[in-house]
């Protein structure tokens, strides 16, 4: 947000909303392009072979491991699940790939 605001002229002084800085830039919210990269990424590997590496390491990873202390309660595949019911898409979309692109398309306002 800071560089948005330098390249609109405002300090943090000005007190601008982030939201109006970001309809005057024409940028969309950065939690839902970061949601937008995560669900991108989870359709790469549904679509890879069930034999490859990044599908046996990420998504069928054994559920019963105590997690050690310091590490994070969310895990990336809890993540992509919440974001699919969130925006309502189901899994078997991100087999095909144009469909998959526009239902995780974040639009630029």
């Amino acid at each position: 947000m800071r560089m948005l605001q330098w390249f609109c002229g405002h300090t943090r002084r000005d007190r601008v909303r982030n939201e109006v800085i970001r309809d005057r830039v024409g940028v969309a919210p950065i939690e839902e392009k970061l949601t937008q990269h995560r669900l991108r990424w989870f359709g790469h590997i549904q679509r890879r072979p069930p034999e490859a590496p990044v599908r046996n390491g990420v998504l069928e990873r054994v559920d019963n491991v105590k997690r050690g202390r310091g590490r994070f309660k969310l895990t990336w595949d809890e993540s992509v699940k919440r974001d699919l019911k969130d925006w309502n898409i189901s899994k078997e979309i991100a087999l095909d790939r144009s469909a998959w692109r526009l239902a995780i398309n974040v639009p630029e306002p």
